[in-house]
């Protein structure tokens, strides 16, 4: 494509990075490369870019490439017209905004039927262009304009010729790029956006209660309103609930587009023109300004919630697994039955059961009986317990099994957000053909503690509901954001290729769901992996292929040990060098050895000395050294475990200033929840999050984070819990 701007200067000025950084990330895109693959393999390139930029790069890149065909076709559609001057080409050419270009384009593109049109149709654009001169300062408008009554053209007075005539001028007003512009930055620093209440009041003149309430009498400046409160206008709106308006500032508009109008005050046209200004405004320029407005504060919003909610999703994800544990998985229930699965430590299910302990049956003590019986006959350390419906009746079931059991147990409430759209998917019946749906959902409950990324990445990431309003928000947006933070995720902790799942395997780089159904088809024909190369004995994974996804796949008991390393094969005989510097027999690297030798010895290398001494690049050895460190490392060990409990709480044991333990489950612009073991999760206030000033909750807290809070307000009639950090 012919670039008309240098978009790499444009790009990185906007992201204050370097020309040649944004250049070569372009580059490795281009070449088909994976951005998990350039964030960890490829550093020396792009200057040590994360994967956050690397995406905002991308993003950047598409929009200005699309901007620059958007440019070609206004150009040659306007060219076509026989009307480009050189001024408007440079002008759409310098356009670094999409608004910017198809304002130009405006004047220029084809007009439904309106009364501009049809006034020009009647003959009446040689009167137009007359008055918009502005030249004449004597005489009468009546004779000016009489020569333009022609009946035959459906001009039947000077009156309609005169109205014509400015209808004409008006559509040309409100297509002038620079007024446009005008109204546009007017309304935005000085706009309100409004909102009153649709519904009807009652006999009492009272109106409905409703969520909204809060909006049945609001106005906030445009510049001001926050994401979450636009998108829930939005909605109230959607509902027939709100009437919603821009209110400009009309009198501050029309003058300043009267100014830019009329430059001869003197004209016998300038009451004309000025009235016309206001038509125009009124008319033609405010609805289409006010659409405008309304989408780009709905697209800001719209990106706000989406990068919370991949933010929360994130943290979900990245959530430490629970390993080595024998977990007893209820999906609670009441008339249907708790469903029951038993796991052992690698998630394998050993037994299925289900038990009645809540109404209509009420068979607590039976069920509290095959609870404990089944805790010791399969030696289970912890219960988790799914937060859905009963989930609070069967927490305290939980509390009482754990009291009454000679074994160390505990129980965890764990998000079962998503588990009922994993029952009935086609990848449950795979893999649990032997299972009612209903007990696919308590397997689901008890793996997503084991192991939180493996269980989570088989759901729609939309369905496992941490984020604000996301049902909202544009959801082809929603859905790219969410299946870039699962890829990345997937390929920042890595994969066991011996056994990772066709829904995990599908998430590492350059991998797709065919290959990752391939892997695990000849995983089973001919046994584990022993070697990456193997990978490259499967139909449709090449030399490319393969690059892109071998350093993120993990082989344990590998042949060769860095197979089980972050240390992608192209560095081998780099990762053997640097060991050889140290002098460590790469040998050493397997088993369950102790490491600490191996640590001491990398510790004395410089990594910018090994650099210089292996002509490498210092990102790659610096990684390389990291891995070797630690070899098998699982980066989410580092982050704080669920909260285990042993026993419950209700609302009604809840007194203001009481401090408890709890666990962030949700991060939103205004606060966060916290589930601090009773039946409803809290909400911490962005006010008391911090003694200080706080620009957004996930400055302070992430979706996972153990955290002491303190109670400041229980309302029982609303089901409410108000608390803060400031402890």
């Amino acid at each position: 494509m012919t670039i008309s701007m240098d978009i790499y200067a444009l790009i990185a000025q906007e992201l204050s990075i370097k020309r040649a950084q944004v250049q070569n990330v372009s580059t490795l895109l281009d070449e088909g490369n994976t951005i998990p693959f350039i964030a960890r393999y490829r550093k020396e390139a792009t200057g040590e870019l994360d994967e956050v930029m690397l995406r905002t790069i991308e993003e950047k890149l598409r929009y200005h490439r699309s901007l620059e065909e958007r440019k070609a076709e206004v150009l040659r559609l306007i060219d076509e017209q026989g009307k480009l001057t050189d001024e408007l080409r440079c002008a759409i050419i310098q356009g670094e905004k999409l608004q910017e270009i198809e304002d130009l384009y405006r004047p220029y593109r084809p007009k439904r039927r309106t009364r501009a049109t049809m006034a020009e149709g009647k003959g009446l654009l040689p009167l137009a262009e007359i008055v918009f001169a502005q030249e004449l300062t004597k005489g009468s408008i009546e004779a000016v304009a009489s020569p333009y009554v022609v009946p035959e053209k459906g001009v039947e007075s000077v009156e309609e010729a005169q109205a014509g005539a400015l209808d004409i001028i008006a559509q040309w007003i409100a297509d002038d790029p620079k007024i446009r512009s005008l109204v546009r930055k007017l309304t935005e620093e000085n706009g309100q956006l409004t909102t009153r209440c649709r519904l009807p009041a009652d006999s009492e003149d009272q109106l409905p209660v409703t969520k909204y309430e809060l909006y049945y009498d609001f106005s906030e400046a445009i510049g001001k309103i926050p994401a979450h409160r636009v998108l829930a206008i939005n909605r109230g709106e959607n509902e027939e609930v709100l009437h919603v308006a821009v209110v400009a500032p009309v009198d501050k508009i029309v003058a300043a587009i009267v100014e830019r109008v009329i430059h001869n005050p003197r004209s016998i046209f300038q009451p004309l023109l000025q009235a016309t200004c206001l038509d125009a405004y009124q008319r033609l320029i405010a609805p289409s300004i006010e659409r405008e407005l309304r989408n780009q504060l709905t697209e800001m919003a719209e990106e706000q919630a989406i990068k919370v909610f991949a933010t929360n999703l994130r943290q979900l994800l990245l959530q430490p697994p629970i390993l080595g544990k024998r977990v007893m998985a209820i999906d609670p229930a009441y008339r249907t039955g708790c469903k029951i699965a038993l796991l052992d430590e690698q998630g394998d299910l050993l037994h299925t059961f289900t038990i009645y302990p809540h109404a209509p049956q009420n068979r607590w003590v039976k069920a509290k009986e095959e609870l404990l019986t089944a805790a010791a006959a399969y030696g289970i350390e912890i219960i988790a317990v799914g937060n859905g419906t009963a989930s609070r009746e069967t927490e305290a079931l939980a509390a009482e099994v754990i009291e009454e059991s000679d074994r160390d147990l505990h129980y965890v409430i764990v998000n079962e957000a998503g588990a009922s759209v994993y029952s009935a998917s086609d990848l449950a019946r795979e893999e649990l053909p032997q299972l009612d749906v209903s007990l696919r959902g308590a397997v689901s409950i008890g793996r997503r503690l084991q192991d939180p990324l493996a269980e989570l990445v088989k759901i729609d990431p939309g369905s496992i509901g941490v984020g604000q309003y996301q049902h909202d928000v544009n959801q082809k947006r929603l859905n790219q954001s969410l299946e870039g933070v699962v890829e990345s995720c997937v390929n920042y902790v890595g994969v066991q290729l011996n056994t990772a799942s066709p829904a995990l395997l599908q998430y590492v780089a350059g991998i797709s769901s065919t290959m990752a159904r391939r892997i695990v088809e000849y995983r089973q024909e001919k046994g584990p992996f022993s070697d990456r190369k193997q990978l490259m004995e499967i139909r449709g994974i090449g030399e490319k292929t393969f690059t892109q996804c071998a350093g993120f796949l993990r082989i344990r008991g590998a042949t060769n040990v860095l197979d089980s390393t972050p240390v992608h094969p192209e560095s081998y005989d780099l990762a053997t060098a640097i060991l050889g510097l140290a002098q460590l027999p790469i040998e050493n690297l397997s088993g369950d050895r102790d490491l600490s030798w191996l640590r001491a010895g990398l510790d004395d290398l410089g990594a910018e000395e090994v650099a210089r001494k292996l002509s490498a690049g210092l990102p790659t050895v610096r990684d390389i050294i990291a891995a070797l460190r630690q070899p098998g490392r699982d980066p989410r060990e580092e982050l704080p475990r669920p909260l285990f409990r042993k026993d419950v709480l209700t609302m009604d044991d809840l007194q203001p200033a009481m401090v408890l333990a709890g666990t962030v489950t949700n991060v939103v612009d205004f606060g966060a929840f916290v589930d601090i073991g009773v039946n409803r999760d809290g909400l911490v206030h962005i006010s008391q999050m911090s003694q200080g000033f706080v620009t957004h909750p996930l400055e302070v807290v992430s979706v996972g984070d153990v955290v002491q809070v303190k109670v400041l307000d229980v309302d029982h009639r609303r089901e409410r819990i108000s608390l803060s950090l400031i402890v």
